[in-house]
Formats: C-alpha cells, structure tokens, sequence
C-alpha cells in the first residue's frame, strides 16, 4: 500500500514539472487571445473565430500550449 502511495506521488511530481511550460502557454495564450479580440478582433462579425471572445481566447490557448509544448525539456527521447 506504501510503495502505491510513493509511486503516485513520484508520477505526480513528475506530471507537474513537465507541465509547467505548457500551462504557462495556455495562460498567456488566453490572455493573448483576448486582447487580440478586443485590439483586432472582427466588429462586423465577418469572422467567426475574431468576432466571437470565447474562440479567440481558446484558439490563443491552443497557439500558447503549442509554443510551450516547444521549451518542454521533459520529452521521451530517442536513443
């Protein structure tokens, strides 16, 4: 029962580290999208992704976790 416990903690500290680059992303991405949305975004609703704040916001998060996936130092490698 102790070593299950030890193992989920050691997978969870692991999950938490190789995530960070991601989830600073995301968050930046957001915030990113937004301001996107407010400085550029469609007046006329000619845009469907720009007119609406919700997929601006959660295509800038998209766009953030890919760049942060980039700086992810955790990565499987191959041998």
């Amino acid at each position: 029962m102790r070593n299950k416990s030890i193992m989920q903690g050691k997978i969870a500290a692991k999950i938490k580290k190789s995530s960070v680059p991601e989830i600073i992303g995301i968050a930046v991405g957001a915030i990113g999208g937004f301001i996107y949305y407010k400085t550029v975004g469609s007046s006329t609703g000619a845009c469907p992704i720009t007119s609406n704040p919700w997929l601006t916001i959660i295509w800038g998060s998209l766009i953030g976790y890919l760049i942060g996936n980039l700086f992810n130092k955790n990565k499987n490698k191959k041998k």
